[in-house]
This record gives C-alpha cells, sequence and structure tokens, in this order.
C-alpha cells in the first residue's frame, strides 16, 4: 500500500539516529572528530551555516560524500533547514557504509534560535555576479575563489612600467584593496610604458593618476595611496596588513629594503624586473620554502653591470608582460591553485621570443633568511648599495 510521506519519513525517523543541538555543540567545543555536512541548497546556506561545515546539496550527497568524507568510519552529522531532509539522507549514508550517521534535530533553524553560533558567509551580489562572471565558470576559481580575490590586499611598490599592467588586471581580476605607493610624478616619457597614466595628467602624483584609472576600470577597489618613496622608517607602517607584495621597483635599495621586510613580516613578494629586452619573473618566499632576494643576489651589482631603465632603455611592451605574470603569480597565490614560481625565476628574451625557466635555491647562509639569520633592524640601504658597489 502507498505510503504519504507523513508515513514515510515518520518510519524513517524511526530506524535513524537524531542528535540535539546541545550534543552537538558539545562535540564542538571538545573538539571531537566529526564532519559536519550541510545539505541545502546554495541560496539558503547565505542566511547562515554551522561552523566546520561541509556543503554538499542533497541532490549530489551520494555522489560527492566519498570525495568530502572518505573514511565510512568517521563520524558524520547532516543537518538541513528543519530537520526533515537530513532525516531522509541519513538512511541513504547508511546504505553506502558510513557506519555513524545523524541528522540535527530542528536543523539549521533550532541551533539559531537556540542561540548557538554560526557564519554568516559573504556572497557576490548579482552586480557583482556579472562582473565577474568568467571567473565564476572556472572551478579553479568559482564564487570561493572570487571571494578570496575580493578580501585579498596587494601593495604594489610603485606605479610604473611594472606597476601599471600588475595594477591594472589585478583590479579587473577583482583584488579588493590595492596599496600603491610612489612619490613620482608623471612625466611624459612614462606614457610610453606606464599604463596607468594619460597625456593630461602629465605633473599629477602618480598614485593619484593610478587610483583615476584604477576606479573607472573597478570602482568596487579600495585604493589605499602612499604619496612617498619607500624608506626603512616607513616600511612596516606601509606593509601593514598586506597580504602580498608585488615589486615593481627600478633600484636596488628598493629592492633590498623590500625583501628584509618581507621575509621579517612573511609577506610573498612577487618579483619583476626589466632591462631593455629582457625581463624576469620570482616569487620570493621563504616562508613558502622558497629563497629571498638576497639569497640569489648577496651584494649589489656594480653600476656599469646594472644601468636602470633610465639610462639603459626599456622596450615599451616588455614591463606589459613581466607585470602582467606578477599580476597572474599573484592571483595564483591568493586563489591557492597551480604551481607558483617559488623557487623557481622565468627568464624572458623578447627580442628571440623564449623564456627559460631557472631553478632557485634557498642559501641555508643567508644573512636575512639563513638557518642562524638574525634581524638586527633595518639599514641604511642606499648606503649598503653604494658601498657594495
Amino acid at each position: 500500500m502507498p505510503k504519504s510521506f507523513r508515513e514515510l519519513l515518520k518510519e524513517t525517523r524511526g530506524g535513524v539516529a537524531e542528535i540535539s543541538a546541545d550534543e552537538l555543540k558539545k562535540k564542538l567545543d571538545e573538539k571531537a572528530p566529526v564532519a559536519i555536512v550541510d545539505i541545502r541548497e546554495k541560496d539558503e546556506i547565505v542566511q547562515g551555516h554551522l561552523p566546520q561545515t561541509t556543503f554538499i546539496p542533497r541532490g549530489y550527497l551520494e555522489i560527492r560524500i566519498e570525495e568530502r568524507v572518505p573514511d565510512r568510519a568517521t563520524e558524520v552529522v547532516l543537518y538541513c533547514a528543519t530537520g526533515i531532509r537530513s532525516v531522509l539522507a541519513v538512511k541513504a549514508l547508511r546504505e553506502m557504509g558510513y557506519e555513524k550517521v545523524s541528522s540535527l534535530k530542528g536543523g539549521f533553524s533550532h541551533w539559531k534560535d537556540v542561540g548557538y553560533p554560526y557564519v554568516v558567509p559573504q556572497v557576490l551580489d548579482a552586480s557583482l555576479r556579472k562582473r565577474y562572471d568568467r571567473h565564476l565558470r572556472i572551478p579553479e576559481v568559482g564564487e570561493e575563489g572570487q571571494l578570496k580575490l575580493l578580501n585579498a590586499k596587494v601593495l604594489l611598490i610603485g606605479a610604473g612600467g611594472l606597476g601599471s599592467p600588475a595594477a591594472l588586471y589585478l583590479a579587473a581580476a577583482g583584488v579588493g584593496t590595492l596599496g600603491l605607493i610612489d612619490s613620482d610624478v608623471v612625466d611624459e616619457s612614462n606614457l610610453q610604458r606606464q599604463v596607468l597614466h594619460a597625456t593630461d595628467r602629465i605633473g599629477t602624483p602618480k598614485v593619484d593618476s593610478a587610483e583615476k584609472t584604477i576606479k573607472g576600470l573597478n570602482p568596487n577597489v579600495v585604493v589605499k595611496k602612499f604619496k612617498e618613496r619607500l624608506t626603512s622608517q616607513n616600511v612596516l607602517r606601509v606593509f601593514e596588513g598586506f597580504d602580498i607584495v608585488v615589486d615593481g621597483s627600478d633600484n636596488f635599495a628598493t629592492r633590498y629594503l623590500v625583501n628584509d621586510a618581507c621575509v621579517l613580516k612573511k609577506i610573498p613578494n612577487v618579483h619583476g624586473s626589466i632591462f631593455r629586452f629582457e625581463g624576469q619573473l620570482t616569487v620570493f618566499a621563504p616562508s613558502l620554502g622558497g629563497p629571498c632576494y638576497r639569497c640569489l643576489y648577496p651584494e649589489p651589482p656594480p653600476p656599469d653591470l646594472a644601468p636602470n631603465c633610465d639610462e639603459a632603455g626599456v622596450l615599451g611592451v616588455l614591463p606589459g608582460i613581466v607585470g602582467i605574470l606578477e599580476a597572474t603569480e599573484t592571483i595564483k597565490l591568493i586563489l591557492g591553485k597551480g604551481r607558483s614560481l617559488v623557487g623557481r625565476m622565468i627568464a624572458l628574451d623578447a627580442l628571440d621570443t623564449t623564456f627559460r625557466e631557472y631553478k632557485l635555491r634557498r642559501d641555508k647562509d643567508c644573512p636575512m633568511c639563513g638557518e642562524h639569520a638574525e634581524f638586527k633592524g633595518f639599514i641604511d640601504y642606499e648606503e649598503f648599495c653604494a658601498i657594495a658597489r
């Protein structure tokens, strides 16, 4: 004889285990090894969810549970809005061989009503979903990755040749906060390669010009401007709160200062450099197992071996290529996806259109990140570079 839904629910509920909100809260407080699975639909989760939750919509539960909870001996607690769908889902997992599965009695609604802590997730509104639609289609990014980008804070050293393309593409990708430090003003000679700026802004501070371009591209980005030169006195203040530093500086004193501050604060340093038709790119990050800038360059080279762009010139498109690659590495670090350039360096020859990869190793005797390194404070980096030369 056919059964009504109520009859089916009553029969099922009598044969499955239910756990009260009090019992589950105690397990969480005691850090018990329990897998909590939210089987609600996506539009329900925006109301909030339990801490330490794995999300598998009911329609995908049997398909995805083995990937998320591979050990069938693990204690599993399922919950939905009111504890009805989760009761029915318990039976399905028991049939799949999960040994200890229960349903949260009363579901999320009861958990919330009794005042237990829950998380209200950040979500993309309709406008943001439209803007980042192509990111949302990529499994490696999706909504979770886009939210990581929106919450990220990236500091760019310089709003010039490398900083321009990096800033544009990081802003377009939706990096929520971009810091820009540059004490210079826009000069006509910059416009051949520094695409953040424009002819009508000649004489304007670069950070102000950059902000105008970034806001025109993506008004949601927060731009933190530092209209000053990076020094030993201000570096810790400037770096405060940032997750990643993108170094587009063109002098050795700044590069050593950026490196030392990044090592000290354990911030990845996405480093790029350019010269005529050649470019280099790497990620210095001892905190991620790679070397720092001092491992590769213990001392600055003589000036005749390392003229800057003002002295030697640079192909206008070259900083665009290297700067975009810096943005790419930054986005990968934020998302936690792909193979970063930590421990590797890419060298570009634009005349031959060739890329070469070099392995970089951490120097155990490095004065900044080595095994016995002891930080004694920031130095006069300009004097250090002058003496070393």
